[in-house]
């Protein structure tokens, strides 16, 4: 039962982190008028710099310990 609780606590964190890491600024003014050559609007919103990798690293990691904590 202690196990379980512990990995709920630890899965809502992450969730809440992961939620919170996530939000992205609005995108940027596209400025310019028509077919003034301006790249896509929201081109330069920062979205997954590093954070996938460390999102699927981290399942990764979670799901092996709960193998292992299972195993014993």
């Amino acid at each position: 039962m202690r196990t379980y609780l512990k990995l709920l606590i630890s899965l809502s964190v992450s969730c809440l982190l992961f939620v919170s890491a996530v939000m992205a600024d609005a995108p940027p003014d596209p400025g310019g008028g028509p077919g003034g050559g301006d790249g896509p609007v929201g081109g330069g919103s920062p979205l997954s710099g590093g954070l996938i990798p460390f999102f699927f690293m981290s399942l990764i990691y979670s799901i092996r310990k709960i193998k292992q904590s299972l195993r014993k």
